[in-house]
């Protein structure tokens, strides 16, 4: 076996381990949000969380080689309508991802501020707008993707037609570059716009918290900062926020050059699957660590 295919072997059994933890932690969440929407009293953002975890679902879900690909296999759907629905349904949760990890990071921005500011009176109807915001975000993504669906179909001959492999069975259809240049431009500049709402709101949240860190020292107190249910929701999302802006722009730059220069390697792909399931993969260790009401529910199931 030559230390290519040893590399690519080992990468995938990496990805596959991944893909499982991710899954498995998230279904946690999933329930776990479910039974607290349906049966106590809601935080503002569980509506939001429960969204996200189900999209990282999702997204793993319809991973190459995963359930929804082994679902369409064996009921012997054809190949070209297989790459076209697990393409479109991951195109469509990678959208929603970043919109709903955007959408977190404002809310929480409104619910911190403080009662004098701008942000102050979108309070008051707060449930109001979430949710006709995440039908707005679903509505956009899912009308966003639909193009890709002409461009993907069953990779047959790549010498031939000059096809882009983006899995081993799929691929990209030859477009001109206006076309390219068009699809890339609308993704990007959607993307870029969110990235450029979650680093404000970010550096919003952090001028708050250090607003209050300040005050409470002036105030030789810092026992009510610590136990702030707000603050530590706060630190999670801007943890989450900034995890996801770093593998958002690996991400970006290693799928934004395969595409520019209509290149396919099988390790560099690998890799890049890896750096997108990274956020997903993270995100419910990162919320089930900092909800308190989860880490009671883990020990009442240990006690």
């Amino acid at each position: 076996m030559s230390s290519l295919s040893f590399m690519s072997s080992l990468l995938e059994n990496i990805l596959y381990f991944q893909a499982g933890l991710g899954v498995l932690a998230n279904i946690f969440l999933l329930v776990f949000y479910i039974f607290i929407i349906l049966g106590h009293r809601p935080k503002p953002m569980d509506l939001i969380s429960c969204q996200l975890t189900f999209v990282h679902i999702m997204m793993f879900l319809a991973g190459e080689n995963f359930w929804l690909a082994n679902i369409f296999e064996s009921l012997n759907v054809e190949n070209d309508f297989k790459c076209k629905a697990t393409f479109y349904t991951k195109r469509v949760m990678r959208g929603l991802s970043i919109c709903i990890t955007c959408l977190l990071s404002v809310f929480q921005a409104v619910m911190i501020s403080h009662r004098n500011s701008l942000l102050a009176k979108f309070k008051h109807k707060l449930k109001i707008y979430m949710i006709n915001a995440l039908f707005y975000i679903w509505t956009f993504n899912l009308s966003l993707s639909s193009n890709l669906i002409f461009y993907v179909g069953g990779f047959t001959n790549m010498s031939q037609t000059k096809q882009l492999k983006v899995t081993k069975s799929c691929s990209l259809i030859p477009m001109n570059y206006i076309i390219r240049g068009l699809i890339l431009t609308v993704i990007s500049s959607r993307d870029m716009f969110l990235v450029g709402v979650m680093l404000t709101t970010s550096t919003y949240m952090v001028i708050i918290l250090c607003r209050h860190q300040r005050q409470c020292k002036h105030l030789h107190s810092t026992s009510h900062l610590r136990a702030s249910p707000e603050k530590r929701a706060t630190q999670t999302i801007l943890l989450l926020v900034v995890f996801f802006v770093i593998m958002y722009w690996v991400d970006f730059i290693i799928s934004s050059t395969s595409i520019l220069l209509w290149m396919y390697d099988p390790v560099i792909m690998i890799v890049q699957k890896f750096v997108v399931n990274a956020y997903p993969a993270i995100t419910p260790f990162v919320q089930i660590s900092s909800d308190t009401r989860v880490i009671r529910v883990v020990k009442n199931w240990h006690s």
